[in-house]
């Protein structure tokens, strides 16, 4: 099997349109790269104004600029900071209710890997896994719903990990967190539903991001192994992901609350190694 990058892949067509997202105030962590970039697009695509938060300001200001010129029509924000931080993520929600007026959607997908045998794994490494990855979804899930339950609604979509529901190894940070960010988005979802908040998670399987294809050509990551353990017999592009999180945003999953939809093709489904 011949290894390809994301170049060689041919995206499927996951344009959707969800009209009633157009105007839509939505916020996204981690919207420099990756997920959350393709996310930023689609919603973008679909009308909506977003505010984009990533700790990389000179990515983060160049996605704006991009976003600007391909959708004139939209508004836009960039605020740089940590997700670690709960002041900042106060001060970033707050500036965001300021210039739109209130936060609709938020898309909780700023995280990071951690893949260290255990017997190896520092406490620093630990501490990291559990800050961003859990720590910094919580923070930013508490000051988005303090601002959706006060005016009626919204829309939380946090992302998970197939490794939040499927163990692997060498992963104990990663999957721990993940695990725990799949239950904490039940408990926020029966907390604040009866307010007209909606909580999901998303969890990806393997998605081929930059990221990935430089690790491919490091050599840390085998790109044959993974798609040939994968039914679908290759790797998610981020649109696909990001087309997930439109359909929970949009009013065709108004009924669905407190549950993480998996898109991993068929990798957690398949028991056989």
């Amino acid at each position: 099997m011949t290894q390809q990058t994301t170049a060689q892949v041919k995206v499927p067509n996951t344009a959707q349109r969800y009209p009633e997202l157009a105007g839509k105030t939505v916020f996204v962590t981690g919207a420099a790269s990756g997920i959350g970039l393709a996310m930023a697009k689609a919603f973008a695509a679909n009308g909506a104004h977003l505010a984009l938060f990533d700790i990389n300001a000179s990515a983060l200001e160049q996605v704006r600029g991009e976003l600007g010129e391909t959708h004139p029509g939209i508004q836009l924000e960039a605020i740089a900071g940590s997700i670690t931080d709960p002041q900042v993520v106060e001060d970033a929600m707050q500036r965001t209710v300021e210039s739109f007026g209130r936060i609709d959607v938020l898309l909780n997908n700023a995280g990071i890997a951690m893949n260290r045998p255990t017997l190896e794994l520092s406490a620093e490494d630990w501490r990291r896994a559990i800050d961003i990855n859990l720590n910094g979804v919580f923070y930013c899930a508490q000051a988005a719903g303090r601002r959706m339950v006060t005016q009626g609604g919204g829309v939380i979509l946090n992302t998970a990990s197939m490794y939040g529901l499927s163990a692997a190894p060498e992963r104990a940070a990663y999957c721990g967190s993940k695990a725990a960010v799949v239950m904490l988005t039940k408990v926020l979802a029966i907390e604040w539903a009866r307010a007209g908040v909606r909580v999901n998670a998303i969890a990806p399987g393997y998605v081929q991001t930059a990221l990935v294809d430089q690790l491919v050509r490091d050599g840390r990551m085998d790109l044959d192994a993974l798609t040939a353990r994968t039914p679908a017999g290759r790797l998610a592009q981020p649109e696909e992901i990001a087309g997930v999180a439109l359909f929970l945003a949009a009013d065709a999953a108004a009924f669905i609350n407190g549950q993480t939809l998996v898109a991993d093709g068929g990798w957690t489904a398949y028991g056989y190694i």
